[in-house]
This record gives C-alpha cells, sequence and structure tokens, in this order.
C-alpha cells in the first residue's frame, strides 16, 4: 500500500488498522477498513453537532478564534465539510463574515468551486480524506495568494500508545497526521506554517498555486 499523501510505501505497521509512514510521517489506516459511502454517511449522520450548544461551540472555539484573530469580515471564506451542524460558520455569519459551504454528504452543492478565497477552514475534516494528497491540491487551488487554510484536527504527538490513543478509535478516521506531516504538506504544497498546535494548523498560501 502507497502513502495517500506521499505516495512512500507503507511497510510499517504500528497496530492492526495502521501503517506509520516514514517519509511524511503521518499514520495510514489500511483500506482495506474504509467504510463504504453509505456507511460512512450514516456514521455522520448520528453526529450530534448543533451550532447552538454551547459545548459544541466551545470545542470547535480554537478555529474560530484563529478565524476572528487573523481575518478581517470583508473576505470570503469556504467551509470545507462543513458537516451536519456548520456551527463556526453560523458564529462568523453572525459577525458579519461571508461564507460559502460545501459538504460531500450535507451540502454537496459543487459551485464553491466557482470561487477564489481568501481563508478555507475544516474543522474535523482532514483526518477523514481518503486522498489527502488530492483534496490538499485542490484546497491550495482555491486560495488566494496570501490566503489561509486553517485546520482543526488533533495531531499525533506520542500523547499515549498509539494503539490505544481515543483519536485512532473512531473508525472514519483514516489518516492521522503529525506535527511532521504538515512540515511536509508545508514544503510540498508551498504553504507558511503560521501556527501548528495539537489541535490547531494554520497555514499560509506562498503562491496562487
Amino acid at each position: 500500500m502507497k502513502c495517500p499523501l506521499c505516495q512512500g510505501d507503507l511497510t510499517h505497521k504500528v497496530d492492526p488498522y495502521y501503517y506509520h509512514c516514514e517519509v511524511c510521517f503521518a499514520y495510514v489506516k489500511d483500506r482495506l477498513y474504509y467504510f463504504s459511502q453509505k456507511k460512512e454517511k450514516q456514521h455522520y449522520e448520528f453526529h450530534i453537532n448543533d451550532i447552538n450548544d454551547l459545548g459544541y461551540q466551545k470545542f470547535t472555539s480554537p478555529l474560530t478564534n484563529e478565524i476572528l484573530a487573523r481575518i478581517s469580515p470583508d473576505t470570503l471564506g469556504l467551509d470545507f465539510g462543513c458537516g451536519t451542524g456548520p456551527v463556526i460558520t453560523k458564529q462568523l455569519v453572525d459577525q458579519g463574515y461571508k461564507i460559502n459551504l460545501y459538504d460531500p454528504y450535507f451540502y454537496p452543492d459543487l459551485s464553491y468551486k466557482n470561487y477564489s478565497y481568501d481563508y478555507i477552514f475544516s474543522c474535523e475534516v482532514f483526518e477523514h480524506f481518503y486522498h489527502p494528497a488530492v483534496e490538499i491540491a485542490q484546497l491550495k487551488q482555491l486560495l488566494k495568494p496570501k490566503g489561509l487554510l486553517l485546520i482543526m484536527t488533533h495531531l499525533y504527538e506520542n500523547q499515549t500508545s498509539f494503539d490505544t490513543w481515543y483519536y485512532r478509535k473512531d473508525e472514519t478516521h483514516v489518516f492521522i497526521y503529525t506535527a511532521q506531516t504538515f512540515e511536509y504538506i508545508a514544503q510540498q504544497y508551498k504553504f507558511k506554517i503560521l501556527s501548528c498546535t495539537e489541535r490547531c494548523i494554520v497555514l499560509e498560501s506562498l503562491d496562487s498555486h
């Protein structure tokens, strides 16, 4: 099996389900365990993402706060993989921001591709990418020069043994990142890393492609 981000050979299995890529340092689920689209959608429909839930707003606040701190309302953003309850978009729109929505299951309108964006954000989405090289390249193409890509996921930084770590237990999490993975992404896709914490990453596009 090849790594879907860097195309490196995956030979080092860390548990029965995941490989560790020795090129981009991601943890990659064996494709034998990928969900079908139908099963994946059913799984997401069970997520309770109420945009008015204060706990959910607090959970997503690291990403919301990064956008509010770095980006003015007179811009165009994209909520990529917004899910059933686009809580960050709701909070930003309430403060005058303009944001397009896309989700392959719940907001499947492809017209989002007709715009160029000042920023794109994805909250708990990147770990679901079956083809991260394709998806990251697509997002890069949609960004204006100096545009920001803001990502909320959970980086594996040896917090605990990988095979017992909570984040890998979600069956739809197929690609788990480390800080080194984002260093690889920045180099390959021409981004500058503005911030990289365990839960939130901010990248700046260095050119238009």
